[in-house]
């Protein structure tokens, strides 16, 4: 039988050609988790309903944000410090090819933190608490891989520590990227998901050959979409001419993160809970 992850990556590859620090602010993970949620199967919709009933809520997007937020809780400092280097991934050496001994050296990168969480919400055997911050993870996660600085190849911290001038004011490239691309669009998370999802599926790109890890090709393509030439605004100053044209790749990435996420869902949660 095929481990769990090998599973994803053939079902994503077949799935992926047919037609058709923080990582976004909670607009755009809740954006995600709401894109996803919407394409769930009965089965993974009953099993995220059964999981979250302790929240008091059915929404993914409702805790689409609880792993940024616990660094801010006390109670969760143990959880902050052991998970908090697996929202992003570094690609320091100049390249965008994922090399595991380099780039997630001791499982620390949002691929193994997937992984991770990923194998602990599909297993039933898990007790249902596991499985709840399980789903947690996995839902943001999938939205941090999806945010291109959470992959750069500079050594700027993720875009936070080029400074830029956007709508007049000092910033830094990785909030204009958590937050302010989305926030031109004055949508609230339920009406710019509706109006995404409105878009129709958005077509995934091709598997990276020879990667046989769904989770890195997410992070590559992150990457890749930072060493583009424009990504980092001439003069550090960010107008509508690098709105316009980046303001679409986000969304995009949001798309892709809320389809990937939904057969993410459906793959883990598939089998109906036994009465």
């Amino acid at each position: 039988m095929l481990p769990f992850r090998r599973l994803l990556t053939v079902a994503l590859a077949g799935f992926a050609i047919a037609p058709a620090a923080h990582a976004w602010g909670p607009l755009g993970h809740s954006i995600v988790a709401e894109l996803a949620q919407r394409h769930l199967n009965p089965a993974a919709e009953a099993e995220v309903e059964h999981l979250l009933a302790p929240e008091h809520t059915t929404h993914l997007a409702d805790v689409a944000s609880w792993p940024d937020q616990i660094q801010d809780d006390p109670a969760l400092a143990a959880l902050w410090k052991q998970t908090r280097a697996l929202h992003y991934i570094d690609f320091l050496h100049g390249d965008c090819d994922y090399v595991p001994p380099r780039d997630c050296r001791g499982g620390k990168c949002v691929v193994a933190g997937l992984d991770h969480y990923v194998q602990i919400l599909a297993d039933r055997g898990q007790p249902d608490a596991a499985r709840r911050e399980a789903l947690k993870f996995v839902v943001h996660f999938v939205g941090d891989v999806h945010q291109p600085l959470h992959a750069g190849s500079r050594d700027d911290k993720g875009g936070n520590t080029y400074q830029v001038q956007f709508r007049g004011k000092g910033s830094n490239l990785h909030k204009v990227w958590d937050s302010g691309l989305l926030s031109t669009r004055g949508l609230d998370w339920r009406g710019y998901a509706a109006e995404l999802d409105a878009r129709g599926p958005v077509p995934l790109p091709p598997p990276i050959a020879p990667l046989d890890n769904a989770y890195a090709q997410w992070a590559e393509e992150s990457c890749r979409i930072t060493v583009a030439p424009g990504f980092y605004p001439d003069g550090h100053v960010i107008g509508q001419a690098y709105v316009d044209a980046e303001l679409p790749v986000a969304e995009r990435r949001l798309r892709e993160a809320g389809r990937r996420l939904a057969e993410v869902l459906n793959l883990a949660l598939e089998a109906p809970r036994q009465p």
